[in-house]
């Protein structure tokens, strides 16, 4: 444990006195942390981008469910109103139909004779 802590202590003094490798060194530091700022800004960007990807799905999932639910009790209401007017259209019908059968002059008139 002594020999590598020894070997720590000489390493830093050595870096201490020799001015280049000092700033090698920062330079290299300087440049891991450069890279490390734009690689977490380049993560951030894509996860928003992928979350406004997720949120326009979720739109998008949310009306055609909207659409579809509308439709499905627009049917209940149309069904409920051809329930309402089913007898309605018969009584006409029937009307038209009674009306139909009827001779279009009566037997007396002159020009049945």
């Amino acid at each position: 444990m002594k020999t590598i802590l020894g070997k720590l202590n000489a390493g830093v003094a050595a870096i201490k006195q020799d001015a280049k490798l000092r700033n090698r060194i920062l330079l290299g530091i300087l440049a891991f942390a450069i890279l490390q700022t734009y690689m977490v800004r380049e993560l951030l960007a894509a996860e928003l981008l992928f979350g406004l990807g997720f949120a326009v799905l979720f739109v998008l999932g949310v009306v055609f469910y909207a659409v579809g639910t509308l439709g499905e009790r627009g049917l209940d209401w149309a069904e409920a109103g051809i329930r309402v007017a089913t007898p309605l259209v018969r009584r006409g019908y029937a009307a038209i139909e009674d009306f139909s059968k009827r001779p279009f002059r009566h037997p007396r008139s002159e020009s049945a004779q």
